[in-house]
């Protein structure tokens, strides 16, 4: 007797019947065009969003560690407010694009790659999703093991009975199951219930990174500590130290712009992300300020730059500041890896099997592959190289936004046919399902920038001067893919594509239908006979 829950058949997702899709091989729930109902994301979700993802611990590590390259805090804080003021331009562009389309990023870009070669982006982001989120599971289980140490200082002393070759202690696997655990739930809720979330994080992890500031001021007045550090670099080397401070601050948050037509779609109204513009400079400086005056106190105090946070707390004497402490880079943490990492992840995994995977689906996935599969403690302790080109994907990163944001403001110019998206002999087929503009622009502005990637993992290797333009791979790749994708797309346009009209998903199923839409509805936009006539 077969188990019901082996047959593949049992998995499959129901086709809604507001699909574009002819069937659930291209298409389910998650990634149809969000309907009315679901658009529930206010300015002030974002606003909490952002101020959520801005209080986690790499913003915090990514400030201070320009202290330790040389740079003074008068040089660092100028490159973190430039960066984040850069990061939102592209952020509020595909963001856009997001509120008026209301697509995940995984569909957006059958538009500008092709159907078939929208998987390359979409698979790259969501393997490095989902490396990152067993790493940022891991740093949260640092912060489970302050907590417990902080409660009983005995745990610090527990007896090791795992063999020293796995990378990890039997405390430290206990911390990360507890911590995988105690995230897991939150990653059962969906993208319109998970903003609430946001808006705790937003509140609380704030005023703790607040105390912290005041604490390092009191310990270490800014006259002895922050204010009194200089450049320790001077000449061409402070300008490549201050662009690689750039680089690495725009690299943190620009890799968003790929994909938050992911988290946009929910918005009520195109407007309401508008606040984006705002709110991210704002948010990332005031927490990468906290990140360097803690830093810089606790060089006067420990006598080196811990630019983790965590390894600061567990110098700290007074127990209930440290479980506190802990417990809101703890929240951060739980925030930042569903929003950045298994969202991302779930909706790439959605894109790739839509007929038995959906968003919840995907980002159970994610914690087992991720979390489990992919075992962080043995990255961390060994794989020097690949955390190396795990923070150089960003060359990567920086075509891809620069290709969507050209294609559909310059190119096109907003008029996209949304339900074409959706089927693979459609419009966006370009050349048997690939834009090869788009390949183009890939090839030419991504080669320059390998030979600092392939260095930046083995520093062995000699590659010249040119490892410089690894240090600015983020600026370099956006704006030469957005030049040459331009002239391309100019010289060569794929005519096939141009609509007169956008054709949007509440031009075809109104929003008032959007829940009761018939299936003879579904067939005529199955069948492509949506047209910008009978739009119009």
């Amino acid at each position: 007797m077969t188990i019901s829950w082996l047959k593949l058949s049992t998995w499959e997702l129901e086709l809604e019947n507001t699909a574009f899709a002819t069937d659930n091989r291209w298409s389910n729930h998650d990634m149809d065009p969000t309907p009315l109902h679901f658009r529930t994301w206010s300015s002030w979700s974002y606003v909490s969003y952002w101020f959520s993802d801005a209080s986690n611990i790499a913003v915090w590590e990514v400030a201070s560690s320009m202290l330790a390259i040389g740079l003074s805090w008068r040089q660092a804080l100028p490159a973190i407010v430039v960066a984040y003021c850069i990061t939102a331009v592209p952020i509020l562009l595909t963001g856009t694009i997001g509120t008026r389309l209301r697509v995940p990023f995984s569909v957006l870009s059958r538009s500008s790659f092709g159907f078939w070669f929208s998987y390359f982006p979409v698979i790259t982001r969501g393997i490095i999703a989902m490396s990152w989120f067993g790493i940022q599971t891991y740093n949260g289980s640092e912060c489970i093991f302050q907590m417990l140490k902080a409660i009983w200082p005995s745990v610090a002393h527990v007896p090791n009975h795992i063999p020293a070759s796995s990378n990890t202690t039997s405390v430290g696997m206990m911390c990360y199951l507890l911590y995988w655990l105690l995230q897991f739930p939150f990653m059962l809720l969906s993208p319109q219930k998970i903003r609430y979330l946001f808006m705790a994080k937003g509140v609380i992890v704030p005023f703790a990174w607040l105390a912290m500031v005041i604490w390092a001021f009191i310990k270490v007045p800014p006259s002895v500590g922050l204010f009194s550090q200089h450049a320790s670099v001077q000449g061409s080397d402070l300008a490549w130290a201050w662009l690689t401070a750039l680089n690495s601050a725009l690299s943190l948050y620009c890799g968003y712009a790929v994909n938050i037509a992911d988290f946009t779609r929910y918005a009520t109204h195109e407007r309401a992300q508008y606040s984006q513009a705002i709110i991210i400079p704002v948010a990332f400086t005031l927490c990468s300020f906290a990140g360097l005056a803690v830093t810089s106190a606790g060089i006067v105090l420990y006598g080196s730059a811990l630019w983790d946070p965590l390894q600061l707390i567990n110098h700290w004497d007074n127990r209930a500041a440290a479980f506190f402490a802990s417990f809101a880079f703890l929240l951060t943490t739980i925030g930042t890896n569903i929003s950045a990492n298994a969202l991302v992840a779930a909706n790439d995994l959605t894109v790739c099997f839509p007929k038995y995977i959906n968003i919840r689906r995907g980002q159970v996935i994610c914690a087992l592959v991720g979390g489990w599969a992919f075992c962080p403690w043995e990255v961390l302790a060994k794989a020097s190289g690949f955390l190396s080109f795990l923070s150089g994907y960003t060359i990567f990163i920086g075509p891809f936004v620069g290709i969507m944001i050209v294609d559909y403001w310059l190119i096109h110019q907003g008029k996209i046919d949304v339900p074409a998206m959706y089927q693979v002999d459609g419009r966006y087929r370009y050349t048997y399902g690939v834009n090869w503009r788009a390949l183009a622009t890939l090839v030419i502005c991504i080669t320059p920038a390998m030979p600092g990637l392939i260095h930046s993992i083995k520093p062995s290797i000699n590659v010249g001067g040119i490892h410089n333009l690894f240090a600015i791979g983020w600026i370099f790749g956006f704006w030469s893919a957005f030049v040459v994708y331009y002239v391309l797309s100019t010289l060569f346009p794929a005519r096939g594509t141009y609509v007169e009209k956008a054709v949007l998903p509440d031009d075809v199923i109104p929003p008032s239908a959007s829940c009761d839409s018939t299936d003879e509805d579904v067939e005529k936009l199955d069948k492509g006979h949506v047209t910008l006539e009978t739009v119009s």
